[in-house]
């Protein structure tokens, strides 16, 4: 029992998902339109870009590159928009959650040494903020772009179209929260010299430029998942372990809920009929509750607007503690930190998120 009560706290979400697929079994008993419900592309997309980055992260790439850029640092404030700028830029390329997963570990460590936790606090939430932002500026930035870039065949122009204003408007914004940082001086530890492997290097790389390509449709989904394979035998086999399974098996879930949900047309018919109009609020409403990805994939079998889904989501992200998930790793990091202040953390966190939310969602009434 406390190894289930233990899983279910781990994965709320693939739970949620786990059960109201099963529930709408009974529902629409198991056929062959069962084999229509995933897209198999996306699950592939996100399981090669795992692989790759993990592959990056095992190298040292990222701690090396993190190095670099943190010699520029010189004082509290300089500290907090160089690793705000770094978690949205590479939030682009390696998803929200890889960011933070690589770059919040260490601002806890760097500020170990400041004794500032207001600063702390702030940075790590603008950090926070600006994974989720950043990562809504490319199809490959985070889960929900992928699955709706590739599900409603938008082009490389109308994704970025789409959310360029908001990533840019949110950009600023967290230039400018940076300036509540103290100028206090600091200097970033030295980090240990280490030798990147060039072969492996080399290697992610090039897996990298596969899924890119994948996800731009040049290269067939099947080629990525057999390079991406042959990849991880030939450098490191551990790396197929690394990869989120979990969240796979909760877009199957969110795909098999959606297939059963719009082959009942009362339900079906209703909730295209609601969202018509309204998918950018709907789908950040149902974010702050569910978090963005499971909201892209239940809303996109009742509208054809997939850019207003689009924004709606990747604006989601932002609000409470659970409408992106990348921001939990944030919180759990921080949680376990020493001198953790929790309630002051919510408190910051829930203000700038909820009046960046604001914000974006005011700009996306003006343009649309």
């Amino acid at each position: 029992m406390k190894s289930i009560l233990k899983f279910v706290k781990s994965q709320p979400v693939l739970v949620i998902a786990g059960v109201l697929a099963i529930i709408t079994l009974f529902i629409i008993p198991p056929d062959k339109e069962y084999l229509g419900y995933c897209n198999t592309s996306v699950l592939i997309e996100l399981f090669s870009l795992m692989i790759a980055v993990a592959g990056f992260r095992s190298v040292g790439v990222f701690d090396a590159a993190t190095s670099l850029l943190l010699k520029k640092a010189g004082t509290v404030r300089r500290l907090g928009l160089i690793l705000t700028l770094i978690c949205f830029f590479t939030s682009m390329l390696v998803t929200n959650d890889v960011a933070l997963l690589t770059f919040v570990p260490l601002t806890i460590m760097l500020f170990s040494s400041v004794n500032d936790e207001k600063a702390r606090i702030l940075v790590i939430v603008l950090e926070t903020c600006a994974a989720n932002i950043g990562s809504m500026m490319t199809p490959f930035g985070n889960p929900q772009n992928l699955y709706i870039y590739d599900e409603f065949r938008l082009s490389g122009v109308e994704f970025l179209t789409s959310t360029l204003p908001y990533g840019l408007t949110g950009l600023v914004v967290l230039a400018v929260l940076t300036l509540a940082l103290p100028k206090t001086r600091c200097s970033a530890p030295a980090a240990e010299k280490t030798d990147i492997p060039k072969a492996k290097a080399v290697g992610y790389a090039a897996l990298f430029i596969v899924c890119l390509l994948t996800v731009f449709r040049v290269i067939p989904s099947l080629v990525c998942l057999a390079a991406t394979v042959v990849c991880a035998l030939i450098f490191d086999r551990k790396l197929l372990l690394k990869a989120d399974y979990a969240l796979i098996a909760t877009f199957v879930c969110f795909f098999v809920f959606v297939g059963n949900i719009a082959r009942i047309d009362a339900v079906s018919g209703y909730l295209s009929s609601v969202l018509v109009g309204r998918e950018v609020w709907i789908a950040a409403l149902l974010s702050q509750g569910i978090s963005n990805v499971p909201a892209a994939v239940m809303l996109s079998g009742f509208t054809e607007n997939g850019k207003g889904l689009l924004v709606g989501v990747n604006i989601g992200g932002l609000g409470t503690l659970i409408a992106s998930l990348a921001s939990l790793i944030s919180f759990q990091f921080y949680r376990k930190s020493a001198g953790a202040k929790t309630g002051k953390y919510f408190g910051v966190f829930s203000a700038v998120n909820f009046g960046i939310l604001a914000l974006l969602l005011a700009i996306s009434f003006i343009l649309n």
